[in-house]
């Protein structure tokens, strides 16, 4: 197989879990989520886990990088970028193949270009000496301390600056660096015509009402997490909020959170879509396409 791993991506709605788990049945592979809210223990529904997607005929399929901390704790993509390459690491030492799937466009980013998010200050005076020079002189430097993998790093002068003063806070403050394997990714993205993603998006929110979301979100808040807590995760968590402190009538609620996921699939778009400006290749398969195609032209696109 030509790829290490594979990544299924799209907005949301678009049932791009059930194929990941069809995927990596055949794969002998496991789930690797990116998806920057599933990470959160009791966030479920609201968060559309779907974990009775990971069931196929009958088998389990593994999945990681979900249910990784507390409702209300704070957590960011570098800390993600950690929990990940410890699951795709140990996916790979256990012959396992990843399958990497979510909708969070900087989680998937963050990953398949192996960014290098450090909490690295910014040096004022080494910044402006550093902008004396032109971008070639920067893109020199830079090379000097490692081999430049994202042509990104080299696209601006104020990139290259940043790039650097990274790169010299590590060569002093090696504990915070960490390697970053290189991934050969396949990249997969599932969408439907507006219309149809319109309507999923409704049908989905109508169900998760029906299955228990208002519910799910008293629960959170009589476990003792705030209103500013809940809110803070914005969507479902914010209306759903809203509505049962009495700030939203339910038909309120209901209008307000369906035009705010459709605008969120569709942001979730014009990343994926600045993806591949920006070099990615992504092969789009059509939603209404069968499973068992989808299936199939994913295995030929591997091998």
């Amino acid at each position: 197989m030509k790829y290490d791993m594979l990544t299924i991506l799209g907005p949301t709605a678009t049932g791009k879990t059930q194929l990941a788990a069809r995927v990596a049945h055949q794969l002998n592979g496991e789930i690797l989520s990116a998806d920057s809210r599933q990470i959160y223990r009791g966030m479920d529904l609201g968060t559309g886990k779907d974990l009775a997607d990971y069931r196929v005929e009958g088998r389990q399929i593994p999945y990681h990088l979900i249910d990784l901390v507390d409702a209300g704790t704070q957590y960011n993509v570098f800390e993600f970028q950690r929990e990940f390459i410890k699951a795709y690491n140990d996916l790979r030492q256990r012959g396992r193949f990843p399958v990497f799937c979510g909708g969070s466009g900087l989680y998937l980013e963050a990953v398949l270009k192996g960014y290098r998010l450090t909490q690295v200050p910014s040096d004022k005076t080494r910044r402006e000496e550093l902008s004396q020079l032109s971008l070639e002189e920067l893109a020199s430097i830079l090379k000097s301390y490692k081999t430049v993998h994202n042509s990104s790093d080299t696209e601006t002068k104020n990139r290259a600056i940043r790039a650097i003063e990274i790169e010299e806070h590590l060569l002093h403050h090696p504990e915070l660096d960490f390697a970053f394997p290189t991934i050969h990714s396949l990249i997969v993205g599932v969408q439907y015509d507006r219309d149809t993603r319109r309507d999923r998006i409704t049908n989905r929110l109508k169900q998760r009402l029906e299955e228990g979301m208002v519910e799910e979100v008293e629960g959170l808040l009589a476990k003792g997490l705030t209103p500013e807590d809940l809110t803070y995760y914005g969507l479902e968590y914010k209306f759903l909020t809203l509505y049962l402190i009495g700030e939203l009538t339910k038909e309120e609620m209901f209008e307000r959170l369906n035009i705010a996921i459709h605008q969120f699939a569709k942001r979730q778009m014009t990343w994926f879509r600045k993806m591949e400006r920006d070099g990615f290749e992504i092969h789009w398969l059509d939603g209404f396409m069968p499973m068992e195609e989808k299936v199939e032209l994913i295995m030929k696109l591997l091998k």
